[in-house]
């Protein structure tokens, strides 16, 4: 069954005791599993949806924000004790080769030994780094992957991205204030899972951080979409589902997802879901 399946739902990267994890996705279609970003919990979340981190077959991280690839290397590093041969490609913005970098000399020794001492396989050739940008053009069997650039100031290597196969389609906006792009990009999917807040609560949820100035707030206002905008894009896109994710706020217990709903159901007349860790959402409904 061709799915995605929503690994971690939370706008942000911090984490309390209770709440939802960062953000991280599963997309499975055509017999390709893609694990798009990589926040704090991946993999546990990888495996709690059935899937063996040694199945992997690429890894696409949208931008550069710590909680969409926090947990990249300790991830592939655990796929490749867990028996990993097979090369997995990582496809990401122009910054990563210098976290990739820093996170292989961390874990030298270990990398090391395990290779020596268990006979484990070359750690370095298993995971080749490549661009991804506006130009993506990727294909895994009959599975083609392309991508959008949003809007989420001040990062500028930020994309949204399409998967499409024989089977159906699914598009991920990625971390985006409104774009109009996004309604052609987004056209007839099956299902779009697009990033939400509710501006109503975001300056009660700074105010409870504590932060002393408005930037945290400011950075949130000018960078998100709105649950009632993102709907709407939905509703211009014609796509069947609509999955708001990456919520901000997340685990404020005056929202439920009634309050979701309430904000966004007016604004699209298909099958609307909000996001929680480990939700499996079928590409098709009536698959």
């Amino acid at each position: 069954m061709d799915s995605v399946t929503i690994l971690g739902s939370k706008g942000g990267p911090a984490i309390r005791p209770g709440s939802a994890m960062p953000t991280s996705i599963l997309v499975r279609m055509d017999g390709k599993t893609v694990l798009v970003d990589a926040g704090l919990g991946a993999a546990a979340g990888v495996c709690r949806a059935g899937v063996a981190l040694t199945e992997i077959d690429a890894v696409l991280i949208t931008h550069l924000h710590s909680d969409h690839y926090l947990e990249l290397g300790p991830l592939l590093h655990t796929a490749w004790t867990a028996g990993l041969k097979r090369e997995v490609p990582i496809y990401a913005p122009s910054g990563l080769p210098t976290y990739w970098q820093g996170f292989r000399a961390s874990m030298a020794y270990d990398i090391d030994t395990r290779t020596e001492d268990e006979g484990c396989p070359d750690f370095d050739s298993l995971f080749p780094i490549h661009l991804l940008d506006d130009h993506l053009d990727l294909t895994l069997g009959r599975l083609h992957i392309t991508a959008l650039p949003n809007h989420h100031p001040p990062v500028t290597e930020s994309y949204a991205l399409r998967f499409d196969a024989p089977s159906g389609s699914a598009v991920l906006s990625g971390d985006t204030a409104p774009i109009p792009a996004m309604v052609d990009f987004a056209k007839g999917a099956d299902l779009l899972v697009h990033e939400a807040m509710l501006t109503d609560h975001i300056t009660a949820l700074v105010n409870r951080m504590g932060y002393a100035n408005d930037r945290l707030l400011k950075h949130i206002l000018r960078s998100h979409t709105a649950a009632h905008d993102a709907a709407h894009l939905a509703e211009r896109a014609g796509v069947s589902q609509l999955a708001l994710n990456h919520l901000i706020p997340s685990g404020d217990p005056d929202v439920t997802e009634d309050t979701w709903r309430a904000e966004a159901a007016p604004h699209f007349s298909g099958t609307l879901h909000i996001a929680h860790d480990g939700m499996t959402i079928p590409l098709k409904a009536t698959q």
